[in-house]
């Protein structure tokens, strides 16, 4: 009987493996196929996957329908994205006009940013969510709030990609059913242990899914649109130069004057501090010299009178 039991649960989770990849196989089709085709292989996936993968459908199928809505074929997803960049007389205005055009539009505002510049001018950055079918209005209406500077848009089918992963969640909620049902049926404590742990591995799967198709489904309902809004500084008129006068030749020699004695008493104080010291070195040179006394003078050989002087002494005699 174990062998047996052991043997039975084998057989079904390889069974739940074709209808897994049976599965897939059919989404490989559906991405291969063109456009008009692809709605109706998703629906047949949904059908052969039984009630189990009616959820997945029903998201399907919502999806589209707001794609219908905004303008797009049936059966076609575009994520739309744009980047505009305009000058504005004032930012704080202009801001006002982009909030008030994704509200009326049925958006909203995701991000904002605004910063006041060194010349006290305001930048702002805005990121507004709007559906699709008024995005071209909302970008015509942001454009005209000042001077456009640059305009950057993007569309992106991402039909494939939605397809397989709806077909990839149909498939995924059949194979955590079947998991289930096996742990209905299993008697032996560990058959229960492994069913758990992959019955764990399956549903994180599927939620991961879950969470990529509700990603797309947003980012193909909204389109992104980034503001940045950078406020012009008003230019300031240059008056007419005026020829100097008295007063202006006196004012300027005055300042001349000033600036000139401010120099002045800059050179004297940097050389105070030498002159003090040079001072006080010259006169402690003086006070040495006359400490210390004064050398001798040196004895020589008498000189020979000159025949001129007896006469000159007997003159003076008489």
């Amino acid at each position: 009987m174990p062998a047996l039991a052991a043997a039975l649960l084998t057989a079904s989770l390889a069974l739940a493996g074709c209808s897994a990849g049976g599965t897939q196989d059919t989404a490989s089709k559906a991405v291969s196929r063109p456009a008009g085709e692809r709605g109706g292989q998703a629906d047949g996936a949904g059908t052969e996957a039984g009630d189990a993968a009616a959820p997945g459908a029903t998201a399907a199928s919502g999806a589209r329908g707001e794609d219908g809505r905004s303008g797009a074929p049936a059966g076609v997803h575009v994520i739309r994205t744009a980047e505009l960049t305009v000058r504005v007389a004032d930012a704080r205005k202009a801001l006002a006009t982009a909030r008030a055009a994704a509200g009326n539009a049925g958006g909203l505002v995701q991000d904002e940013v605004t910063e006041r510049d060194e010349d006290s001018g305001v930048t702002s950055r805005v990121v507004l969510r709007v559906p699709q079918a008024e995005y071209d209005a909302v970008l015509a209406e942001l454009a005209g709030t000042g001077t456009l500077l640059a305009r950057k848009a993007k569309a992106e089918d991402v039909t494939d990609q939605v397809v397989d992963v709806q077909s990839r969640i149909a498939s995924q909620r059949v194979s955590v059913a079947r998991v289930r049902e096996l742990m209905d049926r299993a008697t032996k404590l560990s058959d229960v242990v492994a069913l758990e742990g992959e019955l764990s591995n399956r549903q994180s799967a599927l939620e991961a899914l879950l969470a990529q198709q509700a990603s797309l489904k947003d980012r193909t309902t909204l389109a992104t649109i980034t503001l940045e809004l950078f406020e012009k500084h008003p230019v300031e008129k240059e008056g007419k130069a005026e020829d100097p006068g008295f007063l202006d030749a006196l004012g300027g020699g005055w300042d001349a004057l000033l600036a000139t004695l401010r120099w002045i008493g800059v050179v004297l104080g940097a050389v105070l501090p030498f002159a003090a010291v040079l001072g006080a070195l010259f006169l402690l040179w003086r006070l040495v010299r006359r400490l210390l006394p004064a050398p001798a003078p040196a004895a020589g050989p008498a000189e020979p009178a000159s025949p001129a002087e007896p006469a000159e002494r007997g003159r003076e005699e008489d």
